[in-house]
């Protein structure tokens, strides 16, 4: 009988041996034990897959619900921060409103110191012009007033001059006179001109006096060459040298005492006559 005869016998009749015999069913899985495992081995190597899965999905498991964890608080962190930004956001606007209605206070601001500075100038404008004003005006009255004072000086000094050539003359019995002598050298002013000058005397004493109504020191120099003029042309000892005035410039009096030259206010102040 061929091999092939022989296969296709024990595949047809095997089968139903192993079903209805034992011994059949022993020997072949006897046979064929070296090629498969037993059902118990399968079913138990089978349970300890099973078992490697769960335990590999329960640890899959717990890895996702850590990565969750962890994403869930990266994610409140995430929440937490965009609350922060959005607060820190706030305050940035706030801030903003804040600097913005700050500029507009300091336009505004700007805006009336401009007004005010303008309004200063205007003033400080208005000020140069009165005060140029009141320059202008004061020079006029300063001018005036001088003329006024050159004219009541002349005519005060005349009246004092008058005043005091009677004074002396009815209280004390001396001889007031007003010489206009004619200078041709230019002695006492530097150039040929009159001069002018008032003797008191008594008893054959000569008394200079000046009658002004203020003196500074030029004056008091100018006096001075009246009187040595006077003596030299006059060939007269001049025993006193007075300056009636009721104006003398400080500056004049230490000229007046290196001269020798005596001031008085008043008239009736003059000392020394009576005793003469």
């Amino acid at each position: 009988m061929e091999p092939a005869e022989v296969i296709a016998i024990i595949q047809q009749e095997l089968p139903q041996l192993v079903a209805q015999d034992p011994l059949v069913r022993d020997f072949v899985l006897r046979t064929v034990s070296e090629f498969y495992i037993s059902r118990h081995e399968a079913d138990s190597k089978f349970d300890r897959i099973l078992a490697e899965l769960q335990r590999d999905r329960e640890e899959q498991t717990r890895k996702w619900e850590e990565q969750n964890r962890k994403w869930e608080e990266q994610a409140g962190r995430w929440e937490e921060q965009a609350g922060r930004w959005q607060e820190q956001a706030r305050r940035w606007e706030e801030q903003d409103r804040r600097w913005q209605e700050q500029a507009r206070r300091w336009e505004e601001q700007d805006h009336r110191w401009q007004e005010q500075a303008r309004r200063w100038e205007e003033q400080d404008r208005r000020w140069h012009e009165q005060l140029a004003e009141i320059r202008r005006l004061d020079k006029r009255f300063e001018s005036t007033i001088g003329a006024l004072g050159s004219r009541w000086g002349i005519a005060s000094e005349a009246s004092f001059r008058s005043a005091l050539a009677g004074i002396l003359t009815e209280s004390f019995g001396v001889d007031v006179l007003n010489l206009t002598l004619y200078d041709n050298e230019g002695e006492v002013f530097g150039r040929p001109d009159q001069v002018e000058i008032d003797l008191i005397i008594k008893n054959g004493m000569t008394i200079a006096c000046e009658i002004k109504s203020s003196i500074d020191k030029a004056g008091m120099y100018i006096f001075d060459r009246k009187v040595n003029f006077y003596a030299r042309h006059a060939q007269r000892d001049i025993s006193r040298k007075i300056v009636i005035s009721p104006m003398v410039d400080h500056r004049a009096l230490p000229v007046a005492e290196a001269l020798g030259i005596e001031i008085y206010s008043y008239a009736d102040a003059v000392e020394g006559l009576s005793e003469e």
